[in-house]
């Protein structure tokens, strides 16, 4: 008599284990969306604070704070325990991030869109902490420190996308305004980007170049720099100006015209703080609302775009298997 030969059992990952003994309502898995939005904001701000205080490089190293010591050292004073917090804040950041995976993955039916979603925050995370690293290896170059801020940015884009879709359906994007309206929104998009970029340009040729020391800067006069990211300013709240007129006309829905209404808010605050800052000698708190209001400008800019087209919940939900999962995300 043969015994059976054995046979191996499929593997479930932790996620599969997660989704099949818990089912997360849809306002959890907004929250758990919100809060990876917020502490993309908080990461910006608190990145800005690091290199306000000159203490870009109160870590001497990347990924331990000193050749020897994976924590700040009282030997590096304040300087290396603001650096060391905001290294700190990134594992906040990636619990954040997790819990958006975690409840994403939960939900029924399952969204894989928004699984991708949260796993591609992940990743740009992951990358940004390694171009953080490069850029402390580097001495604080202002371009690394520009890709790091602007690389911020994307995480936040992401982030703001994955919030709005939890709201949404799963079926194909349809327009909620006529075509030239849509065609503005773009356009609010890139001029939003380049007047972020720009924004980078200003600091990285001013002096705020995160350290005490002669850190280098960009090739160009900052007043100049800061002269031609007004102007794209200007051109921005043209373009928003003219969406509101246009949205009013139109008759758009009430929550694309609030959308809006929040984007001009934001850029007449951020426009006011920018005049206020460069007048008064670019000090670093104002720069620091000034980042705050950077950051916030974007997620405006983000979520009116989102809400000149909808998607439909008219997409086959994703049959969940009967036995254990095999091993996957």
């Amino acid at each position: 008599m043969h015994k059976a030969r054995p046979t191996m059992e499929p593997v479930q990952t932790p996620l599969a284990h997660i989704a099949q003994r818990w089912t997360p309502t849809t306002a959890t898995v907004r929250r758990a969306a919100l809060s990876a939005v917020v502490m993309a904001v908080v990461i910006i701000v608190t990145g800005g604070a690091v290199r306000l205080t000159g203490s870009g490089l109160g870590c001497d190293t990347w990924p331990k704070c000193t050749d020897d010591s994976l924590f700040a050292t009282p030997e590096q004073g304040l300087h290396g325990a603001i650096e060391f917090g905001n290294r700190l804040l990134t594992y906040v950041l990636c619990a954040a991030v997790g819990w958006a995976i975690i409840a994403a993955r939960a939900e029924k039916p399952r969204r894989r869109s928004l699984t991708r979603l949260g796993w591609a925050q992940f990743w740009i995370v992951m990358a940004n902490a390694v171009l953080g690293g490069i850029t402390v290896w580097a001495g604080l170059n202002p371009w690394t420190v520009a890709g790091h801020f602007l690389l911020a940015n994307v995480l936040l884009t992401v982030a703001v996308l994955t919030w709005h879709r939890t709201g949404e359906g799963d079926g194909a994007p349809r327009p909620r305004v006529a075509r030239p309206v849509g065609r503005l929104g773009w356009a609010i998009v890139a001029v939003s980007g380049v007047l972020i970029t720009l924004g980078t340009a200003v600091t990285g040729a001013g002096k705020h170049a995160g350290d005490s020391s002669d850190v280098p800067r960009m090739p160009w006069d900052w007043a100049d720099a800061a002269h031609l990211h007004a102007a794209a300013a200007w051109v921005l709240c043209a373009l928003a100006v003219a969406m509101w007129l246009v949205l009013r006309a139109a008759a758009a829905p009430d929550d694309v015209r609030a959308r809006c209404r929040e984007l001009l808010i934001v850029l007449l605050a951020q426009g006011g703080i920018g005049y206020l800052q460069y007048f008064t000698g670019v000090p670093e708190i104002l720069v620091g609302v000034h980042m705050l209001g950077s950051a916030l400008m974007w997620v405006a800019v983000v979520r009116l775009q989102l809400s000149l087209r909808e998607r439909p919940a008219t997409a086959a939900p994703v049959a969940e298997p009967a036995g254990p999962e095999l091993s996957r995300v």
